[in-house]
């Protein structure tokens, strides 16, 4: 009688294991083989409309069904958003804004549409002459301070961007232009910043000061924002806008990158940046925004 149930236990124990294997067997072992975990077909399209009393802002609206995630790029580069985004575009051009939509799997689709913009913003546009870096005429827009006899720092301009390397042993270099503000104005700065490799005692920092800057003579006036080894950031490679990937606090002791100012006139915006092992890539600033908030 044991060994009956013994027996009757083995083959049902022998039929439950090939069972298991049959429907493993079944399973694809790559996403994407038709295991229903993944939607390859995930619709990546949107609309935009311009939102009302809002000038040159608009609102992106992805469509939701079978979407887990919505990824933007308005032109400086890709981030994780809301399905309904809001977007303000304060410059005259044209932008291509593109949507990846994230599917069951994490699959991925993208749409890009175009939004022209016809006017700028005249309380939020770009104060800053030659920010973009595209060509020789907005290098010239910059002026170069000489801080370091050994000329070992030295900033770069190229097309769409500007450069500060370095060897190193705490030679440092600054770029400047002058800007006119309004008193008591609340303005907001912003660049890309980017780098393929982390440093160690090194410094970048923005300053929008009235002293007018001189070579030879170390800027500190008025500190905004910034990146800094010593305060924990850009000891790894990093990009992205200055305002997320900064850790540099400012002359009243936070982390902001707005400013206003106690006169009419005019200030100075200064990047000074240095140090003593300086990554081996470089500093890469891009798209420098001063604008009204």
């Amino acid at each position: 009688m044991k060994l009956n149930i013994i027996l009757k236990r083995s083959v049902y124990l022998m039929f439950i294991i090939a069972t298991l294997g049959s429907l493993t067997c079944c399973q694809p072992d790559t996403i994407g083989e038709g295991n229903g975990l993944t939607d390859s077909n995930v619709d990546a399209t949107f609309t935009f409309t311009p939102v009302a009393e809002k000038t040159n802002t608009y609102k992106l609206m992805a469509q939701t069904q079978s979407v887990i995630l919505s990824k933007w790029d308005t032109g400086d580069g890709l981030y994780i958003g809301k399905m309904n985004e809001e977007i303000s575009l304060p410059d005259a051009g044209t932008y291509q804004i593109r949507h990846v939509a994230v599917g069951r799997g994490g699959s991925e689709n993208t749409t890009i549409k175009e939004i022209i913009v016809a006017t700028s913003d005249p309380l939020k546009g770009n104060l800053v002459q030659g920010g973009n870096f595209a060509n020789a005429t907005d290098h010239a827009k910059w002026k170069v301070m000489n801080l370091s006899p050994s000329g070992a720092a030295k900033w770069t301009f190229k097309t769409g961007s500007a450069i500060i390397n370095s060897n190193g042993g705490w030679s440092q270099e600054a770029i400047y232009q002058a800007i006119d503000v309004v008193k008591d104005k609340e303005y907001k700065i912003d660049m890309l910043v980017s780098s393929q490799n982390g440093s160690d005692e090194t410094w970048f920092e923005v300053y929008a000061g009235t002293t007018v800057p001189e070579s030879g003579v170390e800027y500190k006036d008025n500190r905004v924002m910034g990146l800094s080894t010593w305060d924990g950031c850009a000891k790894a490679a990093f990009s992205g806008k200055l305002s997320m990937v900064g850790c540099v606090k400012n002359q009243i002791g936070s982390i902001s990158n707005v400013v206003k100012f106690s006169q009419t006139g005019k200030i100075y915006l200064v990047f000074r940046s240095g140090g003593n092992i300086f990554t081996s890539s470089g500093i890469t600033i891009a798209k420098v925004e001063f604008r009204g908030v």
